[in-house]
C-alpha cells in the first residue's frame, strides 16, 4: 500500500517539479522581505541613536574625559601659525563642575570658565550622565572663586581679550568678581573671565 494516492496519476512527477520554481519565488520574496525589515530596523536604530546623542551636552563629554589630556582653545590673540584665533592650552583635565573645569598644565592648575571654551580637542567619545557625576560637579564657578578668595593668595586672571591681571580676589557677586591689585579694586565680569590660577 502506498502513502501517496496520487502517485500513479499521470503528470504527478511533473506537477511536483513545476512547484519548485514557485517555492524558489516564495523563498526569494521572503528573503527580500527580511532584508527590508533589517533595513527598516537599522534606520530606526540610527534615528534613535541620533535622537539620544542630541540630548548629550558638552559638560557630559567633559565629565567623561576627567583624567585625559585635552587641548582647549580659548578667546584671545592666536599663537603664530595657528589655524584659528585664540590661545591653545594643553593639559590634564582634573575636575569638571557646573560651568567650570580644572586643568593641570605644567604644574599649575587653571580654573577655566567652561563658557569661555572656543574648541575642545581630545575629549572622550563617552558621555557621563548627570546622575553618575560626583557631588563636586554641582559646585558653581562662583563657589570656586569664593573659595579662592578665602585663601587670600595672589591670583592671575586671564581675560577673553588675552590680557591678564593679577591680585587678590575679593567679593564674588552673581556675575562678577572683585580683584584687588596694586592700584585698588576692580570688578571683573565673569563673562570676561577665561581662567584663574595662582600667581
Amino acid at each position: 500500500m502506498t502513502d501517496d494516492p496520487d502517485r500513479d496519476l499521470p503528470g504527478h512527477e511533473g506537477a511536483a517539479e513545476a512547484l519548485l520554481p514557485l517555492f524558489a519565488l516564495f523563498d526569494d520574496l521572503e528573503q527580500q522581505a527580511e532584508g527590508l525589515e533589517l533595513e527598516r530596523r537599522d534606520a530606526e536604530v540610527a534615528d534613535r541613536l541620533r535622537d539620544e546623542y542630541a540630548e548629550i551636552d558638552l559638560a557630559a563629554r567633559l565629565h567623561a574625559s576627567v583624567g585625559a589630556v585635552v587641548e582647549l582653545t580659548v578667546p584671545g590673540p592666536g599663537a603664530s601659525g595657528a589655524s584659528t584665533g585664540g590661545e591653545r592650552v594643553r593639559g590634564t583635565l582634573v575636575r569638571v563642575g557646573a560651568g567650570w573645569l580644572l586643568l593641570a598644565v605644567d604644574g599649575r592648575e587653571l580654573l577655566v570658565r567652561a563658557d569661555a571654551l572656543v574648541v575642545a580637542r581630545g575629549l572622550s567619545e563617552e558621555a557621563l550622565p548627570v546622575g553618575a557625576r560626583s557631588v563636586l560637579s554641582r559646585l558653581t564657578l562662583t563657589s570656586c572663586l569664593r573659595r579662592l578668595a578665602e585663601e587670600g593668595e595672589r591670583q592671575v586672571l586671564r581675560l577673553v581679550d588675552g590680557s591678564r591681571c593679577a591680585g587678590e580676589l575679593g567679593r564674588v557677586g552673581a556675575d562678577f568678581v572683585e580683584l584687588w591689585d596694586d592700584r585698588g579694586v576692580v570688578q571683573v565680569p565673569l563673562a570676561a573671565l577665561v581662567w584663574v590660577h595662582r600667581a
